[in-house]
């Protein structure tokens, strides 16, 4: 009887002993973790921030001309340096003459032989009606012999037409600059066979001022309508990057293009830029900058407080009782360390700058105050 009694005291010691285990291990449970150090700023504002709307933008030439021989033959000079500077009328190519010049010697003898015939029918006529006025021929012979002085007169005209067209011909195998600017490297040589309307010699291009084109979209046409006018050498609006580099002259609006793309809905600008160095080239890209002068001011946050998720742009806001939440921000150019939000934030808010990998939507936070002051 007395074993019996020890052995149910003995295992309700047990029992107590381990329903006070399991309660504290459920407290441990339910026990939430400790706030996750991070470091924190401020969304402030700024009326003075410079940073520029950027439009990817193809560098070309205000003239540019491909060359093409009028006449069909052989490349007999090439007169210029490839990459030269040649002005208008400058001679810069010679086709074989010799057919050509045959063919005009030829329409001329032809011009000769029917001017004589003209005489004679001109003599002819002449004569036929001093004898109609003395009543000595028919009537008929005299019609015969006009007839015969105006066909001769208009083969004389044709032939002259054809010396004229055989003489540009000729000309053609002369090929001149059209205008002023840098001609590239020939696509023929000498001795080269080329034809006419067909075979591309060269290209010819203005290079200073030179322009740079890049699309908008057409909600912007009343902004760049608006900069178009009251331009200055010195204005800074305008300015063209290649990667880190930017170009050290300034640009300004040369023209808007007449009609919105109804495909795409925009609108072509061209700029015009100093080329006095020779440093731009057709067909060079880069990116045109364009001064936001909206006068509105900017939000800045630190860049490195935006977490990107798929393609999209978020930050952890700092809320109540220290809790932070998720935030989508639309983000706008860089400015140094900052970067402008276009849309999600206001001014005053906190931004978790640093710590955010160990963070989740409603994760409690406790602020580094030496990172935070030294950050």
């Amino acid at each position: 009887m007395l074993r019996n009694i020890n052995y149910i005291i003995g295992l309700s010691v047990t029992v107590f002993l381990a329903a006070c285990g399991n309660k504290k291990a459920q407290n441990a449970a339910t026990q939430a973790p400790p706030p996750t150090p991070v470091v924190i700023d401020t969304v402030r504002s700024s009326s003075n921030a410079v940073y520029y709307d950027e439009y990817p933008a193809t560098v070309t030439a205000l003239k540019e001309v491909t060359i093409t021989s009028q006449v069909t033959g052989y490349v007999t000079q090439i007169l210029f340096r490839d990459g030269q500077y040649v002005t208008q009328g400058q001679e810069l190519y010679k086709i074989d003459q010799q057919v050509y010049d045959a063919n005009v010697q030829n329409a001329k003898a032809n011009v000769a032989s029917l001017e004589a015939n003209l005489v004679k029918a001109q003599k002819d006529a002449e004569n036929y009606h001093k004898l109609d006025a003395q009543d000595a021929i028919a009537k008929q012979q005299v019609y015969y012999a006009d007839a015969a002085l105006n066909s001769a007169q208009k083969q004389v005209d044709a032939a002259k037409a054809q010396v004229r067209a055989l003489e540009a011909n000729l000309k053609f195998t002369r090929i001149t600059a059209p205008f002023s600017g840098t001609i590239g490297i020939s696509n023929v040589r000498v001795g080269t066979s080329v034809v006419a309307g067909q075979t591309v010699l060269n290209s010819i291009s203005t290079n200073n001022p030179i322009a740079a084109d890049f699309n908008i979209d057409q909600s912007q046409l009343y902004r760049f309508e608006k900069l178009s006018t009251g331009a200055n050498p010195n204005d800074s609006t305008f300015s063209l990057a290649f990667g880190p580099d930017v170009y050290p002259y300034y640009g300004k609006i040369y023209i808007i293009d007449r009609a919105v793309d109804p495909q795409t809905g925009t609108i072509k600008i061209r700029l015009t830029f100093n080329n006095e160095k020779n440093l731009l080239k057709p067909g060079m890209t880069g990116t045109v900058r364009v001064i936001n002068n909206s006068g509105e001011n900017a939000l800045l946050i630190p860049a490195t407080s935006i977490v990107e998720q798929l393609g999209e742009f978020n930050v952890y806001v700092v809320g109540d009782s220290s809790k932070v939440k998720q935030q989508h921000i639309e983000l706008g150019p860089t400015i140094g360390k900052y970067i402008i939000v276009k849309q999600g934030l206001t001014e005053g808010q906190q931004v978790v700058v640093q710590g955010q990998q160990n963070l989740h939507e409603g994760s409690v936070i406790t602020t580094d105050t030496t990172s935070s002051k030294q950050h």
